[in-house]
């Protein structure tokens, strides 16, 4: 397996497949590179070089006890990157992946990277504040962490139906990708898991997206109960100065079916473009 290492020691985990342009895919919470693994086949297969991480607490990376934010998940990335030597890369980031992306921007800015890719994103802020008043409150982020600290993985296999939308009349999601959801999220060992609560809520992402300065597609469902587009992407895009918003009528958090082939289809667009 490859391994990249960063400055505090910490083993990052990645896949690299295929050549051509870097297509590098920053993955959700509470899961690992495995989520992306459909578009990294189909960006390989298109021409394209395609490298995942798993984020530092989870996966095959390494477990340790400080570091689960999001600064560091960027400068993890930002190791990943240079470990690699990427250049003229696409950056695409899913959720908490998409946060990991913008601060990656923020501190380390736009050098080796050609595009970005924000879907479901959680920038600029989830957390209602005076600021942001049409964020979550922090009574929903309480709950997240009152479940991952106490039966986290029955809390998992619970949250697969918002995360995909199979809460909804009519859903198609199969058992299976439920059980997918809950496999990759019960390898991330609980502290960080609970530390990223904090950091994908709290983190506070509006200069990050200002300092986004080359061609950027935000993606984004309309049903998405996990990241409301209200508070995410519709106020991304103002932020973004060369960007373009794609919304998904009816899509949850976790695409499939119809609503992955559509962004698997905008993407390769926006690759080629």
């Amino acid at each position: 397996m490859s391994y990249c290492t960063t400055k505090d020691g910490t083993e990052i985990f990645y896949k690299d497949w295929g050549s051509g342009q870097p297509v590098v895919f920053s993955h959700g919470w509470p899961l690992t590179a495995d989520a992306w693994d459909p578009q990294l086949k189909l960006v390989a297969d298109a021409g394209y070089r395609a490298i995942a991480h798993d984020r530092r607490g989870g996966g095959r990376s390494s477990q340790p006890w400080e570091g689960n934010d999001l600064t560091t998940y960027a400068d993890d990335l930002a190791a990943l990157i240079e470990h690699l030597d990427l250049r003229d890369a696409v950056l695409v980031g899913h959720s908490t992946g998409g946060g990991e992306v913008t601060r990656y921007i923020g501190r380390h800015g736009t050098a080796r990277v050609a595009k970005v890719v924000l879907l479901s994103a959680i920038p600029p802020l989830m957390l209602r504040t005076e600021a942001n008043p049409g964020g979550l409150p922090r009574s929903v982020f309480d709950a997240i962490r009152a479940g991952v600290a106490g039966d986290r993985s029955q809390y998992y296999k619970d949250l697969s139906a918002a995360f995909y939308g199979a809460n909804r009349p009519g859903s198609t999601v199969s058992a299976g990708k439920r059980d997918e959801f809950w496999l990759q999220s019960m390898t991330v060992g609980i502290k960080s898991a609970y530390d990223c609560i904090a950091a994908f809520s709290e983190t506070d992402l509006t200069e990050d997206l200002r300092a986004i300065d080359v061609p950027t597609l935000i993606a984004h469902g309309d049903d998405d109960q996990i990241v409301p587009i209200v508070a995410a992407a519709r106020k991304s895009i103002d932020l973004v100065p060369n960007a373009t918003l794609k919304v998904y009528p009816g899509a949850p958090h976790g695409l499939t079916g119809d609503h992955e082939r559509e962004f698997n289809a905008d993407l390769l667009a926006f690759l080629a473009g």
